[in-house]
């Protein structure tokens, strides 16, 4: 059994948090808020998200960061706002596997949380990305999943992938990380337009062109930035997009159907409680296509 930390504990780090100790790994899950800690080792839960899971009994909560970074295995899950500041506190023990399961840019660079790790780590590391259909509620439950852990290193792949595989959770491997990384960002724009569709009441046939055409855009994308097209029809780009465009589980959909219903940006942000990445990443994504010469009207 491994010692993994998970940075992070919103939604998606609880879930993949409680998934891994699950399974029997010492799991110390690492946040800046003193309320999240104080849940977790008086009641087994996080008060903040999932509140009505009682967490596994090997997850250790702490605020300490060096305390975090003591592990074989570290899981990125923060914000991706957060970027900028946390990747160069990480300072990771000799051998250490990061693996991001981040899906938003870097704001100020537009790279992707491992393409920001492999510039500004503190030291060079092996990296790995873990992306697919898999919301945190369903996660947390038990029910059955399936991602793909990618990195260019292939053992790092099947050891990170050997971590995360359960019953209820199939795990593939790629070489490919930059098109698992993108496939898992980009769809979070789409969802978004797709929810504004839904929330204008355009009906099913705009919400799949909506999806086929985002699939191709995300595509095209991927291609002129050097990932393998391949990997945007697999589980981080089709899946990944088909699961968060059409389920209300899904806080970029709900974003987008209650900007198509009326209301204002500002307040769904306000309002939402988490992070829905895709309000952040469109622009960036903006960006990207003019950098690249993409067409991307969506």
């Amino acid at each position: 059994m491994a010692k993994i930390s998970v940075l992070g504990l919103g939604n998606w780090g609880t879930a993949l948090a409680h998934h891994l100790a699950r399974s029997g790994h010492s799991v110390t899950g690492w946040t800046k808020e003193d309320e999240v800690i104080d849940g977790i080792k008086k009641n087994r839960r996080n008060p903040a998200c999932l509140t009505d899971i009682e967490l596994d009994k090997n997850i250790e909560a702490t605020s300490d960061l060096s305390k975090a970074l003591d592990s074989e295995i570290v899981l990125i899950v923060f914000a991706s706002a957060a970027l900028k500041e946390m990747i160069p506190r990480l300072t990771l023990k000799p051998g250490t596997i990061l693996v991001s399961a981040i899906k938003g840019l870097e704001s100020s660079t537009a790279l992707t949380p491992l393409q920001f790790a492999e510039l500004h780590l503190p030291q060079k590391t092996s990296l790995a990305t873990i992306s697919g259909p898999s919301f945190a509620r369903d996660v947390i439950a038990n029910k059955p999943c399936g991602v793909v852990v990618a990195s260019h290193n292939d053992a790092c792949a099947h050891l990170v992938a050997d971590l995360f595989q359960s019953e209820c959770m199939k795990v593939y491997t790629s070489a490919d990380p930059l098109g698992v990384e993108l496939g898992g960002i980009l769809k979070n724009v789409i969802a978004v337009a797709v929810g504004v569709s839904d929330g204008l009441e355009l009906g099913d046939s705009a919400r799949a062109g909506l999806i086929t055409r985002g699939l191709a855009e995300i595509t095209r994308l991927a291609d002129a930035m050097g990932a393998d097209i391949r990997t945007l029809s697999g589980l981080s780009g089709l899946g990944d997009l088909a699961m968060t465009a059409t389920s209300d589980q899904s806080r970029n959909r709900t974003v987008g159907l209650r900007l198509g219903r009326g209301e204002l940006l500002e307040d769904i942000v306000r309002s939402l409680g988490s992070v829905a990445e895709g309000v952040r990443t469109a622009a960036i994504v903006h960006e990207l296509a003019l950098t690249h010469n993409v067409q991307m009207p969506i």
